[in-house]
């Protein structure tokens, strides 16, 4: 059975990676902006510690005056950009991808829903619980309940 989901799902990607091969040949004009939404705690992420602890699940980058290093790779891309003057290195895999737009353009693309991006981070909790299961404490054995509240 053909998975059309699968294969309009690789034809956005590639329209990001033929987007994102062109600003690299050419870079923007002064109207374009690119914003790329993703996942900051997929495995195929690499992004500096201060900033995964600052957006532990999504991140919207957005490529215009200040970039550098831009590499498009057959899975993933890299670029450094600058944060509070603080210049970072980032390395992007396609498939942590959620969105990506130009709005000077009126353009975008969804390339995975909330949906998605919760089975991602969940799967990325239940990795995380089965590697600590000694240190998890469960509050609710603990929390004072009072019968006469309704909540």
């Amino acid at each position: 059975m053909l998975d059309y989901k699968k294969i309009l799902n690789q034809n956005m990607v590639n329209v990001l990676k033929d987007i994102l091969l062109t600003i690299n040949k050419n870079g923007l004009s002064n109207l374009n902006q690119l914003y790329i939404t993703f996942v900051t705690n997929h495995k195929n992420v690499k992004i500096p510690n201060w900033l995964q602890e600052k957006y532990p699940e999504e991140m919207t980058i957005i490529l215009q005056y200040e970039y550098y290093n831009l590499k498009i790779n057959k899975d993933s891309f890299q670029v450094s950009l600058s944060f509070n003057d603080i210049k970072a290195n980032l390395k992007i895999g396609y498939d942590a991808v959620i969105s990506f737009a130009d709005p000077s353009a009126n353009f975008g693309l969804k390339l995975k829903t909330k949906e998605s991006n919760k089975k991602i981070i969940n799967k990325k909790i239940k990795e995380v619980d089965t590697k600590n299961k000694d240190n998890i404490i469960n509050f609710s054995n603990f929390k004072k309940t009072n019968p006469n509240n309704n909540y």
